[in-house]
């Protein structure tokens, strides 16, 4: 009788460790699409954008590395809800970067430099870099 119930008993805790598995990889999964979602919001909100003589061009730093630092740099013109864009992206920056500590995410530490300015061309903005 207590070889059966050690025995139900380690299926049933053996069964619970692998169920709890399962469900942090379901809970990261769901959370790296937020953050694909949430990162999509973004870069379409800034596609939006249009320069002309009316607006000016910007960029800011998009994403958290985990060892620091952003992935990129986007860039806009303040043809569209600055503020709007900038809460989004601080959300986004934060929420990635808890994700990495949270999953332990590994990256390359590359630093990755930030155009020195931005301009309009052809109506839209585009990074400019220095060499």
């Amino acid at each position: 009788m207590k070889k059966t119930f050690l025995t139900l008993l380690t299926i049933g805790l053996l069964f619970m460790v692998f169920q709890c598995e399962d469900d942090s990889k379901l809970t990261e999964e769901k959370e790296r699409q937020e953050l694909v979602t949430l990162k999509q919001t973004i870069e379409n909100l800034a596609t939006q954008s249009v320069c002309n003589e009316n607006t000016e061009c910007k960029f800011i730093a998009l994403g958290s590395k985990p060892c620091g630092g952003p992935w990129s740099y986007l860039v806009y013109s303040t043809s569209i809800d600055e503020n709007k864009l900038e809460k989004l992206v601080e959300e986004y920056n934060q929420k990635e970067a808890a994700f990495n500590i949270k999953y332990t995410i590994f990256s390359d530490c590359s630093y990755v430099n930030p155009p020195s300015s931005s301009k309009c061309e052809n109506n839209t903005c585009i990074p400019v870099y220095q060499n």
